[in-house]
């Protein structure tokens, strides 16, 4: 058990670690998103930039969660608290994006990290070689 929470924990931290070096690279890679970062006045490009590294840190971070705790199944435990946390954030700022924006990144979470979860479950030394 404690493994598991452990590797729940590894998961938040890695998708904040990599969500923040990516959002870094982003401003500095890229003056217009800079500018308005702080605003929050994203246009579709910038939008669709950021889901994306959205989803691959969400898939990172399930594959780093399953890896440590040997289970795919973790991968999707990750999925719904990262879904509990994000969404009172997405609610307070439903105003910022559109809804297509929202409803994107939410409805990914929990997909996404059992992605993850099962890439690492391939390549595990554990996994049945037919997988």
């Amino acid at each position: 058990m404690w493994k598991s929470i452990g590797a729940v924990i590894a998961g938040l931290v890695g998708w904040m670690l990599i969500v923040t070096i990516a959002g870094v690279v982003l401003r500095v890679s890229w003056p217009a998103y800079a500018q308005v970062a702080s605003a929050m006045t994203f246009n579709l490009p910038m939008m669709i930039a950021r889901l994306s590294i959205g989803a691959v840190t969400t898939v990172a971070a399930g594959l780093v969660t399953a890896a440590i705790a040997r289970s795919s199944l973790m991968g999707l435990v990750l999925g719904v608290v990262l879904l509990i946390l994000f969404i009172p954030q997405h609610v307070s700022l439903w105003d910022k994006f559109p809804v297509w924006y929202h409803l994107t990144f939410l409805s990914s979470l929990v997909p996404l990290t059992y992605a993850g979860g099962k890439i690492a479950e391939r390549g595990s030394p554990d996994a049945p070689a037919n997988a």
